[in-house]
């Protein structure tokens, strides 16, 4: 339940990012109110799900994830440039992301 929560907190958290870049591309009130719900339900999710996941490694992978994330989205939806560096550290991201889960003593 604990890694559900966390993979909660990482959609609410890439919304919340998103709809900071629609509010700074409109001013758009709206927009703006929702990155504040957006960012305390994930907040609100992190921290259920660190009552049992380690810290270090639940903030990392929400902060890794969410990342990698916004990158791949802000190429596909919002146009931003992606190079083979940025594939690559992207990937080293994602690897980083999936050796945490691995060694998590945590089910």
């Amino acid at each position: 339940m604990y890694w559900f929560y966390l993979s909660v907190a990482i959609v609410l958290e890439v919304a919340g990012t998103v709809a900071l870049k629609i509010s700074s591309e409109n001013n758009s009130i709206t927009a703006g109110l929702m990155v504040v719900v957006f960012y305390v339900a994930s907040f609100s999710f992190l921290w259920l799900a660190i009552k049992k996941l380690d810290i270090s490694m639940a903030y990392a992978i929400w902060a890794g994830t969410g990342t990698a994330l916004i990158a791949i989205l802000g190429w596909l939806v919002f146009k931003d440039s992606m190079t083979l560096m940025k594939v690559l550290f992207i990937s080293l991201i994602i690897m980083g992301v999936v050796g945490l889960k691995l060694t998590s003593s945590t089910t």
